[in-house]
């Protein structure tokens, strides 16, 4: 693998597993600290932020799986990848923020977020269909 991909490589793991600490420090603040003065609604909502940002860590983790054996198509995984950690920081960002603040004009990031996972998935499913197809 040539050292520049492996950079990306390293660096899209980085991204991840630091997301995924931040995400267990979320998830366990959410469960212990929030009871307390937030409606169910927020508890939900901060709990949803916090299963996304696992989940697309989790999606960044196969980018770079997929950077490693396919490095061909690395700006394809690429932007898989930036589309995930946008919508991480949109989606689970705008969340994490109206549930700790209350104001609910955040929470128009929120479908932008969701709308750029769905890109990053299909950005990987036609990746792979023409690696599949090749």
């Amino acid at each position: 693998m040539k050292s520049q991909y492996k950079h990306v490589l390293l660096r899209c793991l980085l991204v991840a597993t630091a997301i995924l600490f931040l995400a267990v420090v979320l998830g366990a603040f959410g469960a212990h600290a929030l009871e307390e003065g937030f409606t169910s609604k927020q508890i939900a909502n901060w709990h949803t932020a916090v299963d996304y940002m696992v989940l697309h860590a989790f999606a960044l983790i196969v980018v770079a799986f997929l950077m490693n054996i396919l490095p061909k198509q690395v700006k394809t995984w690429q932007r898989a990848g930036q589309s995930f950690l946008l919508g991480m920081i949109l989606f689970s960002g705008s969340l994490i923020a109206w549930s700790l603040t209350s104001y609910t004009p955040l929470v128009i990031l929120t479908p932008i977020g969701g709308l750029l996972f769905l890109v990053g998935w299909a950005i990987l499913f036609v990746g792979i269909l023409r690696v599949y197809r090749d």
